[in-house]
């Protein structure tokens, strides 16, 4: 309503003077798309045809077929089978059954690459799984938090509690990264050469393929979260 008040007004006052003015709408700015302050790349966008296609090639090539060897099996040209791997066109339901038959193959396997696969792991209060690892013997308990199933990279988030006859095991060593969070208590974390002193909100990301762990500790329970990255082989 003001901005048509203000254009009623400038139209009137432009009309006293003989003079012709255009009042052009303002529009909204569009509002960008909301992201995290993570620097981590853009999720491409899924596309099934494309999906379709890497599928079909990666069958194909499994059976050590052609493209023509499948191209002529399936009753199409070697250009359209070409086009339908490389995601350039949809293919008929009739045409990729075709496909299928000859790939020895479920139609619906055609479509596995292109379905939603995305792991959640969840775990209620006081629900992790109690892991027994070299620490466990020296009074350092550990709950397993999560984990994900597929992906090239596993990710296993720890809450460790040390009880207050743990003892102090600085030979941790083991591929990956391993980022540390402070929640209640305080030690002196060995990493390599170095010693680091960790109390309530401290935090260490650390190079794991290094000689690590609790070097002093102060004789009272302490609760941290441990996250260990690594590449799945």
């Amino acid at each position: 309503m003001t901005a048509n008040l203000s254009a009623a007004k400038i139209t009137k006052a432009a009309g006293r003077q003989g003079v012709m003015i255009k009042v052009k709408a303002q529009t909204a700015a569009p509002i960008d798309d909301l992201t995290t302050g993570s620097s981590a790349p853009v999720v491409p966008e899924r596309n099934l045809e494309r999906a379709l296609g890497n599928q079909i090639r990666s069958l194909r090539r499994q059976q050590d077929l052609s493209v023509t060897d499948l191209a002529s099996a399936a009753g199409i040209s070697t250009g359209m089978l070409s086009k339908i791997e490389n995601g350039a066109i949809s293919a008929s339901l009739a045409t990729l059954q075709s496909i299928s038959t000859v790939l020895q193959a479920p139609l619906s396997s055609l479509f596995a690459s292109f379905e939603e696969r995305q792991d959640c792991s969840y775990v209620p209060v006081g629900r992790g799984v109690t892991i027994e690892r070299r620490g466990s013997k020296v009074g350092h308990v550990y709950q397993l938090l999560g984990h994900v199933l597929r992906g090239d990279v596993a990710i296993e988030p720890y809450l460790i509690t040390l009880r207050n006859d743990a003892a102090p095991y600085t030979s941790f060593r083991h591929s990956g990264i391993e980022f540390i969070y402070m929640l209640k208590g305080e030690i002196r974390y060995r990493h390599g050469s170095e010693v680091y002193a960790l109390n309530e909100g401290d935090s260490l990301l650390f190079d794991s393929s290094a000689l690590h762990g609790p070097e002093t500790l102060s004789g009272t329970e302490t609760v941290y979260l441990s996250i260990i990255i690594y590449p799945r082989t």
